[in-house]
């Protein structure tokens, strides 16, 4: 059988960018080499895309506190509108590459919030993960959350402000509408990037200004006490939930550190310790929420279970980490997915929405 050639999309001008080299790594290392041909595509945190090789694409690459990009002279550009060669190589000779699906493994802005997914469209590539809408209202916590608050998904109260407006909101506005603590965090962003929790007023001035630097809207939250719940969803038109898992902090609060460079940071338990009706009423909650803010593919949905067995939907991740410790590949690997199993999934979901796709029109004169 024919090899498919993927395209691997890693890096990418975000504070999530180590994030992303740690993932690519574990997907390159996973994919069946039997089945696919790959092209590695790295971005460095300037946005310049480069062509790159198994052997030498990272620097540092078994330490994330200094895991890096290793920078090629390979750079490259798009071709929009083409069948085939959508990628064209512009230091090496005008070689070509012909790619047939796009793996983007992006966190954050410029990769997980519908610009690259974007250009990919144009492009007339396939891509995993959801479309340029999913993308862009899974990144965006507070228009996300409208959404489903609309929709009758419990969420946590909050409010959305703009660096321009930031002089209307102050502690005790904020600590009197939604109690205390807080959590600051910006709008469009991941891993816990610029979170802050707040307990008085020095807290909330530093935590604004903290946010404030990664975006220019950022998320007053009320605290909830709960549980850190996570569920992860795969699929198109009839997605499937996966088994259940909780993260355990060992800090204050699951930060960046926690996730990603301290291994004691925190303890996740798969499965959780939940009774089976409740796990089906997660699950049914983590499909309806992926159904909502129009995401396919993948996404990975967290929540907060709280004491009293009352769940709240935190935010949804349409590009979830792929690293060693990531919930979304494990969690699928309790539902008895493998590592390997789940990315040929997420390929042929990819393939099979780009066909679907291409079937509409694109003329009102094409005759039905």
């Amino acid at each position: 059988m024919k090899k498919i050639n993927v395209g691997i999309l890693f890096g990418g001008k975000s504070t999530e960018h180590e994030v992303s080299l740690q993932s690519a790594q574990n997907v390159i290392e996973a994919l069946d080499k039997d089945k696919y041909n790959i092209t590695m595509i790295g971005i460095d945190k300037s946005g310049r895309w480069y062509l790159h090789d198994k052997a030498h694409f990272l620097l540092n690459s078994n330490d994330p506190k200094r895991i890096a990009l290793n920078i090629t002279h390979k750079k490259i550009a798009f071709v929009p509108g083409t069948e085939r060669k959508q990628i064209l190589c512009i230091s090496d000779d005008n070689a070509c590459e012909n790619i047939d699906v796009v793996f983007p493994i992006l966190h954050g802005p410029y990769g997980e919030d519908g610009t690259v997914q974007g250009l990919l469209k144009l492009a007339n590539l396939p891509f995993v993960g959801a479309g340029v809408l999913g993308s862009a209202i899974g990144m965006d916590k507070d228009v996300a959350k409208r959404l489903l608050r609309d929709a009758g998904i419990p969420i946590a109260r909050f409010i959305a402000v703009h660096k321009w407006d930031r002089e209307k909101v102050n502690f005790i506005s904020a600590s009197e509408e939604l109690g205390l603590p807080l959590f600051i965090k910006p709008a469009n962003a991941g891993s816990s990037v610029g979170v802050s929790k707040v307990n008085n007023g020095v807290d909330f001035i530093n935590g604004l200004a903290k946010a404030f630097q990664f975006d220019n809207k950022v998320l007053i939250e009320e605290f909830v006490q709960g549980r850190e719940i996570e569920c992860a969803v795969l699929g198109n038109e009839a997605p499937i939930a996966s088994g259940v898992g909780e993260i355990i902090a060992q800090r204050d609060f699951y930060s960046y550190e926690a996730k990603y460079i301290d291994e004691s940071g925190a303890v996740i338990e798969i499965p959780a310790h939940i009774p089976d009706h409740l796990v089906a009423v997660i699950q049914g909650m983590a499909i309806k929420t992926f159904q909502i803010l129009d995401c396919e593919g993948m996404a990975r949905v967290d929540f907060f279970l709280t004491p009293d067995n009352k769940l709240v939907v935190n935010e949804i991740n349409t590009i979830p980490g792929f690293t060693n410790i990531s919930m979304y590949p494990k969690l699928w690997g309790l539902s008895g997915i493998s590592y390997s199993q789940l990315i040929d999934r997420l390929i042929q979901l990819a393939l099979e929405r780009h066909v679907r796709d291409q079937r509409l029109k694109t003329s009102v004169d094409e005759k039905l």
